[in-house]
């Protein structure tokens, strides 16, 4: 049994500074030096593993389980949704129907501003609630690149969508992890992200226009944004408050997608706004069964992600479910059960678990797989020939993607495991009364470091619970700031980078997409510290 050491230094500020080199290492990589992803995740990777090894002496064999563990799980479930996300997309232009697609959102706008909000804001939220884990980012950045959209453009409105939507994605599940681990009533937790995320939630529909068009294209969508912004903030603000997080990205976006179609019925900007090189018509008129079928992919797609997302299915996968057999498990050697975390990032001294499992039908990627096969299926122009073929162009498209996410998430769990995140946590917490201005940095380098906003909060709402304990605030409200600041950092997390760029054809060229999100995700957080810090001053 090893115990993590979180001020090996004897100065908890350098011990933080000390364990961020990796992270400092990897922003300035993909931003000032412009390395290409794969690279800058390689170099990130010696550095972590030499931070944890020599800078808090973490044994060599635990430190090589912690780089495997976090590579297998950056291949399944990450790596696996991912490309079954692409591929599904890959067969929908395959099949013709991204053709009708196209000219489907052409009837209800052919202004790109309002397309936009349609795909990025409104049907991403939907798909983040509905399955989170990087798909509404794959799917929606190839829905407009396929509209007409520059690449790493595409990437980068897709990502400042996911900032409203982000905080209650796959089901509630970020919300409800922070609430569990924090030790926080759930009810409680929602009236804090009221007060910090939905005030956010109700400028980004005019942050992305801002974006793409300036102000100018503010000026003249603004009946759209204020019924968007307005409409999709106050029913999550409701959906959070009467019936908890679980449909908060299900409800509002419905409403949103329905509302916007029959507004645009009544109503059309001064100008119509289009990208170089994108149509400007629609190349034919379609039927309604003819758009109902092209849609097809993604409310099969849909559909079967809210079935696993059924408490009643996942019964059919606990340890005593008919279906535990197809849960496959691995104790990592050296890792499982042999590194002890230590208080005050937890209550009592516990060893940390570190199984590798992978739900061979549970998982999100597999309910996309049945997606791909129903849409295989129901296309009369793909064989499962043909389909096989897009899978192999697929996975010759995403290997350098998918190889980066592993070592980022190496990277991660090798920051975890060595202690390295909690000394970081730690040693922002010594700010005392100033601590809830600097509580969402907690959270954005808990997303970037995993990428993931249940897992920051896995790793951190405890000690943002204890701490407001501490100094005499919510914790609540701090864990809320941990959730908030996270949901900021999901604009530049690796992970999400890397996901964008393979969706948009763009691999390689994650510094480009990483240089357009930084400083939308850094004001997003600022906004997130101050308003917390103000908020302090209440509760």
């Amino acid at each position: 049994m090893w115990q993590q050491i979180y001020d090996p230094v004897g100065n908890p500020y350098l011990a933080a500074l000390l364990a961020a080199v990796p992270i400092v290492f990897f922003l300035l990589a993909l931003t000032l030096l412009k390395l290409k992803g794969l690279t800058a995740a390689l170099i990130t990777l010696v550095l972590a593993f030499a931070v944890a090894a020599f800078g808090f002496h973490m044994p060599l064999e635990k430190v090589l389980g912690a780089a495997l563990l976090g590579i297998l799980s950056g291949l399944w479930p990450i790596g696996y949704i991912v490309l079954m996300a692409v591929w599904l997309y890959k067969l929908a232009v395959k099949s013709g129907k991204f053709e009708v697609i196209q000219d489907s959102i052409a009837v209800i706008s052919e202004d790109q501003r309002i397309q936009v909000i349609l795909i990025a804001f409104c049907f991403g939220a939907f798909l983040e609630g509905a399955a989170g884990f990087g798909v509404p980012i794959a799917i929606c950045a190839a829905l407009l690149v396929q509209l007409g959209f520059a690449p790493i453009k595409a990437a980068m409105l897709c990502l400042i969508a996911n900032a409203a939507a982000g905080a209650y994605g796959a089901i509630g599940i970020p919300t409800l992890v922070g609430a569990l681990q924090g030790g926080v009533p759930l009810n409680e937790l929602s009236l804090m992200l009221i007060a910090i995320v939905q005030l956010s939630t109700l400028f980004v529909p005019t942050l992305l226009i801002a974006v793409l068009d300036g102000w100018r294209g503010v000026r003249e969508t603004w009946p759209v944004l204020l019924l968007i912004g307005v409409l999709f903030s106050g029913l999550q603000t409701l959906t959070l408050y009467f019936l908890g997080p679980e449909l908060a990205d299900i409800i509002a976006p419905l409403a949103c997608m329905g509302s916007l179609a029959l507004f645009m019925q009544c109503w059309k900007p001064r100008h119509i706004y289009r990208e170089a090189g994108a149509s400007t018509v629609a190349s034919k008129p379609w039927t309604l069964w003819q758009v109902i079928a092209a849609w097809s992919p993604f409310y099969i797609l849909t559909a079967v992600i809210l079935t696993w997302s059924l408490p009643a299915f996942k019964a059919l996968f606990s340890a005593q479910g008919p279906l535990a057999a197809s849960v496959l498990s691995w104790p990592i050697p050296a890792l499982h059960l042999a590194v002890e975390e230590l208080p005050p990032i937890v209550q009592t001294p516990h060893a940390l678990p570190a199984v590798w499992n992978v739900g061979l039908i549970n998982a999100p990627g597999s309910a996309i797989l049945i997606a791909v096969l129903l849409t295989t299926l129901l296309s009369p122009r793909l064989t499962f020939g043909a389909a096989a073929g897009q899978l192999r162009t697929t996975v010759v498209e995403l290997w350098r993607p998918l190889s980066m996410i592993s070592l980022v998430m190496a990277v991660a769990y090798i920051a975890n495991y060595s202690g390295g995140s909690s000394a970081m946590g730690l040693g922002l917490a010594e700010s005392g009364r100033v601590f809830p201005l600097i509580a969402p940095i907690i959270g954005w380098l808990g997303v970037f470091i995993t990428g993931s906003v249940v897992n920051n909060n896995t790793l951190f709402a405890h000690l943002q619970a204890v701490t407001a304990a501490q100094i005499g605030t919510s914790p609540a409200l701090l864990v809320a700031a941990n959730t908030s600041g996270g949901v900021m950092a999901k604009l530049i997390s690796p992970q999400s980078i890397a996901i964008a760029a393979a969706a948009v054809g763009q691999v390689g060229g994650e510094s480009s997409i990483m240089r357009t999100t930084l400083v939308y995700s850094l004001a997003l957080l600022a906004y997130v510290c101050l308003w917390t810090f103000a908020l302090s001053q209440w509760v």
